[in-house]
């Protein structure tokens, strides 16, 4: 393998790890450089933009949930036939969970475990000289963490940026580059992160805005003498390690919902099903869509029905569909989809949506509550997540929360990091659903 990589990491989240990424991403491509991202922990959005910008799939690598094999291979294929693997951190550079060393889900775990330098992205935009300590501690925090150079971010103009680049220049780390505060960078967010690839209107453009910024304000060069050779084995001997961990594929042709209600899918969990000989047949509720007739299993994934609940309501060609098609096949819903498997879902104004119905719960979303977390999930029932007692890891993300817990049979058993369980979710006949997105097969 000829791929080199490199992580960009951030002292919090919000701090423009995604702008720096897709801003290298975008300004490599356009001068010649294959490039391929891939994204630390369990995200769904970020992914959305890289695939836009490099014209590939990306991929995510989560030191909590997957083994380190698994790691290796997924990371293997993503870096096949490219120059140059960018991995975007998550959260802070160093927050994970409470876990054995190299397995906190931290992008640390991933630098280390890969043994990859990381460019550090600071948001300037409150602070100047205190850039410098803050840098100095996160070099110096994890020997085995290398600071290999800095991006500023948000910085204020010139004079501003030369304070914080004389202050930092003792340390040895090079400043890459400074990106300037400018709304016409920025990308709008919600609850649950960014705003989704799909939904802007011109995405080309903005692209085009990021590579131009980072072609200006970036040493490009420098950032790609950052970089460290990949060694991770052939993708062609990966096959083994990615099989044995992925979820299996529900049926042969999976139904799956697709749009911007149903966005959440892992790439590498779709890549398993392919790879297992399986057809996916997407189609869109919002669009009124039945699931397709050939398909013999059905998985409405998590995204943003509490958005779109009063359309979803009034999609009665896909209401009827799905429950006819539950008759006599699997049907899976993933928090979104689970949200919509159920009685009602409440919006955001309090107003209540009759859903499917084809699990008895009810959700709502007027009162926002912040789940959020890893879990290990044992199966309590047969369904489209796999067997009974098979033991997945993933996690859960979500603001919704139960207003109505049904009488369906609990799907699973989960277990958050510190061992506290519970039964989640609900299985009815063919369906069944939790909040739960399962990343591997522990």
């Amino acid at each position: 393998m000829t791929a080199r990589g490199l992580i960009v990491a951030a002292p919090q989240s919000g701090a423009g790890k995604t702008t720096a990424t897709l801003a290298l991403l975008a300004a490599l491509k356009r001068r010649g450089t294959r490039v391929r991202a891939a994204k630390a922990g369990p995200d769904y959005i970020d992914l959305a933009f890289h695939a836009v910008v490099t014209g590939a799939a990306s991929v995510n690598l989560d030191s909590w949930a997957m083994p380190r094999k698994l790691l290796d291979a997924l990371a293997a294929r993503c870096a096949d036939g490219t120059d140059l693997l960018l991995i975007e951190g998550v959260m802070g550079l160093f927050d994970g969970t409470t876990a054995a060393p190299g397995q906190s889900g931290a992008t640390a775990d991933l630098a280390v475990h890969f043994d990859l330098p990381v460019v550090l992205v600071l948001d300037v935009a409150r602070q100047a000289q205190s850039a410098a300590a803050l840098l100095r501690g996160f070099a110096a925090h994890d020997a085995a963490v290398r600071i290999a150079g800095v991006i500023l971010n948000r910085t204020g103009g010139e004079r501003h940026r030369a304070l914080v680049a004389g202050a930092i220049a003792d340390l040895g780390i090079p400043l890459l580059g400074a990106l300037p505060r400018a709304a016409e960078l920025a990308l709008p967010e919600r609850h649950l992160g960014l705003v989704q690839a799909i939904e802007h209107a011109d995405l080309k453009t903005l692209v085009d805005r990021l590579a131009a910024a980072a072609e200006r304000y970036i040493d490009l060069d420098a950032v790609l003498r950052c970089a460290t050779p990949l060694r991770l084995p052939a993708a062609a001997d990966a096959d083994g390690h990615v099989k044995k961990h992925a979820l299996p594929p529900p049926g042969g042709r999976i139904a799956l919902a697709r749009d911007a209600a149903f966005s959440f899918v892992y790439p590498h969990v779709i890549a398993a099903w392919r790879r297992a000989g399986a057809e996916v047949l997407p189609f869109s509720p919002l669009c009124d869509e039945p699931p397709p007739e050939r398909a013999d299993s059905c998985w409405l994934p998590g995204g943003y029905p509490e958005l779109h609940a009063e359309a979803l309501a009034a999609a009665r060609r896909f209401t009827a569909g799905l429950r006819h098609f539950a008759q006599t096949r699997p049907v899976y819903g993933e928090c979104g989809g689970y949200m919509v498997l159920g009685e009602s879902l409440t919006d955001a104004t309090g107003r209540r949506h009759a859903m499917t119905g084809l699990l008895g719960h009810s959700t709502s979303f007027a009162d926002r509550k912040l789940h959020l977390g890893y879990r290990t999930a044992r199966l309590l029932c047969d369904g489209a997540l796999g067997c009974r007692g098979t033991v997945l890891r993933g996690h859960e993300f979500h603001y919704a929360s139960l207003s109505s817990t049904g009488g369906d049979a609990p799907l699973a058993e989960l277990a958050d990091v510190e061992g506290r369980a519970e039964n989640a979710g609900g299985c009815r006949g063919t369906v069944s659903g939790s909040f739960f997105h399962a990343i591997a097969v522990a």
